[in-house]
């Protein structure tokens, strides 16, 4: 609107659209009430438009859009784009910015530039300056600062990068998972790769057998695989060694683990497999973020002892990656070992007979609703076999066919025996 004036701050106008004269739409939905009729809302925005050409053309005759800036931002491209408003798909304008010496733009990253200006000049305190020097200067402080962001956003890549690695390893991990239809060998495989880590800790591979550590492992060994092994008889044999405990331990946590894959069967085993494996992987892996976010918000801490805190944060997040993984396998070995099944599980996994279902149906003369049973008769005292009709006893003509086609009954078995009557 010609004399508007519009106080705004850092970047004034970007995603609104500033025309000369206002904006016919605006202007319509601000003067509409909703109860005027076609030719009244026709009638008003044909005066609405003349009055924008109006404004539009005394806006300007007197220049256009004037940008008045009283700072300068730390970016060129953001002064740029509000130069760029004054200039709306060719109309006139004009901009014109202010600075003091005493902006933090210039105060710490041109100070000394300023300082030379300053004395060759020799301008007062309080003396407007206006020279193609202020400008160099300007232009260089901000050319630091935009220097300066850069290099932060590209430090913070590399951060980015060491975790963007240990997310390719896991979720090409967990691709393999889903896409694997048994997943039994990886299971086992983690399983005896946390029997060996177990033993290999409590039993160095350089230390005597007085050093070993059998009531730790035999304690570690109870919470994980859920039942007690016989380790500390198994040390005090004359001559053993580790890799012996670690195949008599890992044969133990086999049988106990085909004890659990009997009660389960083995379509229900693979499924329970893979549903433990996705859900630990996602668990652990939402908490190892979890370690890593907060691991990068003190690692700067590194640089007071001399030392470079991203080599630093690449050595500690790959070590919480493998402890991540270690952790992960010991996760799902004592969540699949320790699985019970209680009642309800039992009668869950238990085959059940065919339900009963009733049909509802509208009578078309009376209005009312029959209900007639629809579902299989109850099994034959000989047992039901889907493959034996004899076993199927009476069948309604619209229960589902016992054979398991998916039609009804009338519609098939129960055709060949009308055909047979």
């Amino acid at each position: 609107m010609p004399g508007a004036v519009t106080i705004a701050t850092n970047m004034a106008g970007r995603g609104t659209d500033i025309q000369l004269g206002g904006n016919i739409d605006m202007r319509m939905k601000a003067a509409l009430k909703g109860d005027e009729t076609p030719d009244q809302i026709a009638q008003l925005k044909r005066q609405i438009t003349v009055d924008v050409e109006q404004k539009k053309r005394v806006a300007l005759e007197a220049g256009g859009l004037y940008v008045l800036g009283t700072e300068r931002h730390e970016s060129r491209r953001i002064d740029n784009q509000l130069r760029g408003r004054t200039g709306r798909q060719g109309d006139p304008g004009k901009s014109k910015f202010y600075i003091c010496l005493e902006d933090d733009l210039l105060r710490i990253f041109a100070a000394e530039r300023l300082d030379a200006i300053m004395r060759g000049l020799g301008i007062q305190e309080g003396e407007a300056i206006v020279h193609p020097w202020m400008n160099k200067a300007l232009e260089t402080s901000q050319r630091r600062v935009e220097q300066r962001n850069f290099e932060i956003r590209k430090n913070l890549l590399k951060y980015d990068d060491v975790i963007n690695d240990q997310r390719k390893a896991i979720f090409e991990q967990r691709i393999e998972f889903m896409r694997t239809a048994d997943v039994a060998p990886i299971v086992k495989d983690m399983r005896h790769d946390v029997v060996e880590k177990l033993v290999w800790r409590h039993m160095p591979e350089k230390a005597y057998p007085e050093q070993w550590n059998t009531k730790e492992l035999i304690e570690e060994a109870e919470e994980i695989f859920g039942f007690h092994s016989p380790v500390d008889k198994w040390a005090a044999e004359e001559g053993i060694a580790q890799h012996e405990i670690i195949e008599r331990l890992t044969r133990e946590v086999d049988q106990a683990y085909a004890q659990k894959a009997a009660m389960l069967g083995p379509e229900r085993l693979r499924a329970v497999e893979k549903q433990v494996l996705l859900s630990v992987v996602d668990m652990r892996w939402r908490e190892h973020l979890s370690f890593l976010d907060h691991l990068r918000s003190v690692i700067h801490l590194r640089g007071y002892a001399q030392r470079d805190p991203l080599n630093e944060f690449k050595t500690e997040a790959f070590t919480l990656f493998e402890r991540m993984l270690l952790d992960l396998r010991t996760t799902i070995t004592r969540m699949l070992l320790r699985l019970q099944i209680g009642q309800a599980d039992e009668a869950a996994l238990a085959p059940k007979a065919p339900t009963q279902t009733y049909e509802i149906h509208q009578n078309p003369d009376t209005g009312e609703n029959e209900m007639a049973r629809s579902d299989a008769p109850p099994l034959a005292p000989d047992g039901f076999d889907r493959h034996n009709p004899s076993t199927w006893g009476k069948v309604s003509r619209n229960a589902p066919c016992p054979c398991g086609s998916g039609k009804k009954f009338k519609y098939c078995h129960g055709t060949a025996e009308a055909a047979t009557a």
